[in-house]
C-alpha cells in the first residue's frame, strides 16, 4: 500500500464546532439551512489529511486511495497506457472505496493521444431501464421521499463502468484486458485495511442503509462497522472479477449469473422493487461522444459532452470570465473582485444547464450556448453587486418557453483519477455510483448506484413545461462530472483533471482551472485550494480554518454566504515544460499520487 498517510489534522469534532461558530457569524441561506445534511453532503467528511507534492519522469497516477494508485503504477511501470492504468485503478477503487465507484455504476473518460494530439472522449453513464417514465417517482402527483427512493430498485440504472472500460480499452489498450483485473483480483482475496474514511462514512450511514448480503459483507452481527485497520476480503467480488477478466465485459452484460443476480437483487429491494430486465443490461452501450473543447487564456481546455452537463457548464463559466483578468497583477489570487465575478460567472452558467441541458439523445440543446455574442451578453449581466437569482438566457428564440425549470437533486459519490503514461498519453476519468454507497443493493460483491435519482422527480414544472432533464426509458440521467484535460497552444497536453462533489463538481473544476492557469498554482496548491463557488444560490464556502476571512472578502458584494464542508476530491497531474510530471491530490480524502 505505500506510506502511511500523514495524521489527519482536522477532525470532524473540531469541524462541527466550527461549523456552529461559523453559523453564528455567516448568516446561512434559510433553505440551505433546512436542507438535510445527507442532501447537502451525501458522502460525509472525514477530516483534512496533508498531502506532498509528488513528482516523476516517466508516468503518474493521481487517484482518491493509496491501493488504487498502486495498482495503476505497477500496470504502467509494465508497458501498460494510460487507459490500462484507469482500468486497473478503477477495479480498485471498486474494491477499497466502493462508496464512490465501481462496476455498479457509471463513469467518464478523456483520453489524450499524445501522438496525434487528439482528444477522445467515453460516454458509460448509466441509463433507465426501459420501463421508466416520467412520473417513476411521483404518487398521486407527488414527489416520493427522496431517501425512500434512494434505497429502492427504482433509483437503478443499468451500470456502463465495464462498457466503457472495454470500449477504451478497444481503442487505446496496450496490455491483455486480464491483466489490468490482477490487482483488484489479488487484494479481494487477500484482503485489504479498512481505512478511517471508509469506517467514517459506514458509522455514518449505519447498517440499516444497506440490504442483507451488503451489511454482512461491512458490518458485523451487532451492526457495528468494520473497525479501522480490519483486513476486509471480498472473494464474491474476486469471483465476478474473474470471469470478467476472462470472458470480457460481456460475462457482466449477457444474460449470465452476474446480471441474473443484479435482476433478482432489484427484485427484493427494499422500498420499491425495481423493474430493470436483463434485456436492459445487454442492449447497454457505451458511446464515444465529441469533447466540448475551447479556448481559454492561449490554451484549449476540453472537456466532457453530454449527458454530462460538466464539459458546457464549466466552458460557459471560464468564456464569460475571459473578460476579465484574474491574474496576480489584475484582480488577483483569492481577491474579493475575483471571488466574486467567479461565483456570478458560475450562476449564469448553472442557470443555463439547468433550463437546457440532459442526454442529447432525447433533448437537443439549444445552439450558441458558446458563442462569443452569446457569452459576451452574459457577461454584461455582471455588476458590483451580487445576484439573487441568475435567470436562464435564451440562446435560441425557442428555449425559454420550450424547457421547464428545473428540480433536480444530485448526489455525490463519486471518484476522479488523472494518469500521464510513459508515452504522453493522458486519462482524465470520473467514476461513480451516485450517493455514498449508492443503493445500499448489493450484488455479485459490488453495490449497484442509485444513479436515477439524477432524474428531475416532476417531468414538468408548475407551467406544465417539460423539463428537460425529465426521466425516461433508456435514457441517461444529466450529470456534471467533469473530468477535463488542458493542452497548450500547440496541442501539447499540460494537466489533466478533475474532481467530485454532486452538482458542485463543476464549481470544483472550474476553480481548479482558474488557480492552474490564471494564477500559476503547483498541483498540490491547486488541489488545496478552498472549495467555494455558486450554483446559483448564494455563495457557497468550504468550512476550515480561513472559511471566515474568505466569507468576509465576498460580503461587501452582497453575496449571502453559506459554509459547507464541500467534500471534494480532486486529483490532478500537471506536465511541465520539460516533460517532467507533479501529481497533486485532495487533502479532503485518503488519495495520493505517485509515479516514477
Amino acid at each position: 500500500m505505500g506510506a502511511k498517510p500523514a495524521a489527519w489534522i482536522f477532525p470532524i469534532g473540531l469541524i462541527a464546532v466550527v461549523i456552529v461558530v461559523f453559523s453564528c457569524v455567516v448568516p446561512l441561506r434559510q433553505a440551505a439551512a433546512q436542507e438535510p445534511r445527507g442532501r447537502i453532503a451525501p458522502e460525509a467528511a472525514s477530516g483534512v489529511e496533508q498531502k506532498t507534492q509528488a513528482a516523476a519522469q516517466k508516468f503518474m497516477v493521481s487517484a482518491a486511495n493509496p491501493y488504487a494508485v498502486d495498482a495503476g503504477v505497477e500496470i504502467l511501470a509494465a508497458g501498460g497506457s494510460a487507459v490500462d492504468a484507469a482500468i486497473a485503478t478503477q477495479l480498485v477503487l471498486n474494491l477499497v472505496e466502493p462508496q464512490s465507484s465501481g462496476i455498479g455504476g457509471g463513469s467518464f473518460v478523456l483520453h489524450y493521444d499524445a501522438a496525434t494530439r487528439s482528444v477522445t472522449t467515453y460516454d458509460g453513464r448509466e441509463t433507465a431501464p426501459a420501463a421508466a417514465k416520467p412520473d417513476r417517482f411521483l404518487r398521486d402527483g407527488k414527489p416520493i421521499s427522496f431517501f425512500k427512493i434512494v434505497n429502492s430498485g427504482l433509483s437503478v440504472g443499468v451500470p456502463g463502468t465495464l462498457g466503457v472500460m472495454e470500449l477504451a480499452h478497444r481503442k487505446h489498450g496496450v496490455l491483455p484486458w486480464s491483466r489490468l483485473f490482477e490487482p483488484a483480483i489479488r487484494l479481494s482475496e487477500s484482503g485489504f485495511e479498512v481505512s478511517r474514511r471508509l469506517n467514517t462514512l459506514l458509522i455514518w450511514y449505519g447498517a440499516a442503509r444497506f440490504t442483507p448480503k451488503a451489511r454482512a459483507y461491512f458490518f458485523d452481527d451487532l451492526g457495528s462497522p468494520r473497525p479501522v485497520g480490519h483486513i476486509l476480503k471480498n472473494e464474491e467480488l474476486a469471483t465476478t472479477l474473474r470471469a470478467i477478466s476472462e470472458h470480457g465485459a460481456s460475462a457482466f452484460y449477457d444474460d449470465g449469473p452476474i446480471a441474473r443476480s443484479i435482476i433478482e437483487a432489484l427484485g427484493n429491494a427494499p422500498n420499491f422493487k425495481g423493474d430493470m430486465t436483463l434485456a436492459d443490461i445487454a442492449g447497454y452501450q457505451a458511446k464515444e461522444r465529441e469533447p466540448v473543447c475551447f479556448a481559454y487564456r492561449k490554451r484549449r481546455v476540453c472537456g466532457m459532452g453530454l449527458p454530462s452537463s460538466g464539459g458546457i457548464t464549466v466552458a460557459q463559466t471560464l468564456k464569460i470570465l475571459e473578460g476579465y483578468d484574474l491574474s496576480p497583477k489584475g484582480h488577483g489570487v483569492m481577491s474579493p473582485r475575483s471571488l466574486h465575478l467567479i461565483a456570478e460567472a458560475e450562476k449564469l452558467a448553472y442557470a443555463d444547464r439547468n433550463r437546457y441541458l440532459a442526454d442529447e439523445d432525447f433533448v437537443a440543446p439549444p445552439t450558441g450556448l458558446l458563442s462569443p455574442d452569446y457569452i459576451a451578453a452574459r457577461r454584461k449581466i455582471i455588476s458590483d453587486w451580487a445576484m439573487e437569482r441568475a435567470m436562464p438566457g435564451e440562446p435560441q428564440e425557442f428555449a425559454r418557453t420550450h424547457f421547464g425549470i428545473d428540480v433536480t437533486r444530485e448526489r455525490s459519490g463519486t471518484s476522479h483519477l488523472s494518469i500521464v503514461d510513459a508515452k504522453g498519453n493522458a486519462v482524465s476519468m470520473t467514476t461513480t455510483i451516485e450517493g455514498g454507497f449508492g443503493s445500499g443493493i448489493w450484488a455479485s460483491g459490488f453495490l449497484l448506484n442509485n444513479e436515477l435519482t439524477d432524474f428531475s422527480f416532476r417531468p414538468t414544472d408548475r407551467d406544465g413545461r417539460p423539463i428537460a432533464n425529465r426521466i425516461e426509458g433508456g435514457k441517461r440521467p444529466r450529470s456534471s462530472m467533469s473530468p477535463t484535460l488542458v493542452l497548450n497552444a500547440d496541442g501539447q497536453l499540460q494537466a489533466a483533471i478533475g474532481s467530485v462533489g454532486g452538482s458542485r463538481i463543476i464549481t470544483y473544476v472550474a476553480k481548479s482551472l482558474i488557480a492552474l492557469i490564471d494564477w500559476e498554482m503547483s498541483a498540490q496548491e491547486v488541489a488545496d485550494l478552498v472549495n467555494f463557488g455558486s450554483r446559483g444560490y448564494g455563495f457557497e464556502l468550504e468550512i476550515g480554518p480561513q472559511a471566515i476571512w474568505q466569507g468576509l472578502k465576498v460580503k461587501p458584494f452582497g453575496h449571502r454566504i453559506v459554509p459547507d464542508l464541500m467534500t471534494s476530491g480532486t486529483h490532478v497531474v500537471v506536465v511541465r515544460p520539460g516533460g517532467e510530471l507533479d501529481g497533486g491530490a485532495d487533502p479532503r480524502r485518503e488519495g495520493v499520487a505517485r509515479g516514477h
